[in-house]
């Protein structure tokens, strides 16, 4: 009986333990994501290294207000309303929403030019839903900083890219 006991103790300690693995394993947030979806088949520009970590600990606390909704101020829902996250949730990544890769193509004639393109439109693709997040922020940033330390030109966040 003892021997039983001591048996179903151990699977139950060993299930306990992969259980939690799994779950950490989910919960894993990289420093630095780059930003190189493998939806693209080529890139144009550089590929973008966002620094995770920096941005949630270091301008976070530099500039709280602009981090009110924590995760939520970059991950959000269906309508741009912020998504309630703890650190470590799994989240979609932008292209299960923003489906089509890279950016919207700028019209070649002079009748298309005339009509105007909807953000609900341009969101559709995922270079331009990036770039909003990101160029919305950092324009955010300057302005309550006075500093120029936020990119928003293309070559400050694209490397270039060696041919």
């Amino acid at each position: 009986m003892r021997k039983r006991t001591t048996f179903g103790g151990l699977i139950l300690a060993a299930i306990v333990c992969l259980a939690a693995g799994v779950l950490y394993a989910g919960t894993d947030v990289k420093d630095e994501i780059e930003l190189n979806d493998p939806n693209y088949e080529t890139h144009e520009k550089g590929i973008v290294v966002f620094t995770h970590k920096k941005h949630m600990d270091d301008y976070a606390k530099l500039v709280p207000e602009l981090y009110e909704n924590g995760c939520g101020e970059c991950h959000h829902d269906d309508q741009g309303k912020p998504l309630v996250l703890k650190l470590g949730d799994d989240v979609q990544r932008c292209i299960e929403c923003h489906k089509i890769p890279g950016e919207m193509p700028s019209p070649k004639d002079k009748k298309k030019k005339k009509k105007k393109v909807s953000k609900a439109e341009k969101l559709e693709y995922h270079a331009e839903a990036l770039h909003y997040n990101c160029r919305d922020c950092h324009r955010a940033y300057k302005k309550k900083t006075k500093s120029k330390n936020a990119p928003t030109t293309c070559t400050k966040c694209h490397p270039k890219v060696a041919k």
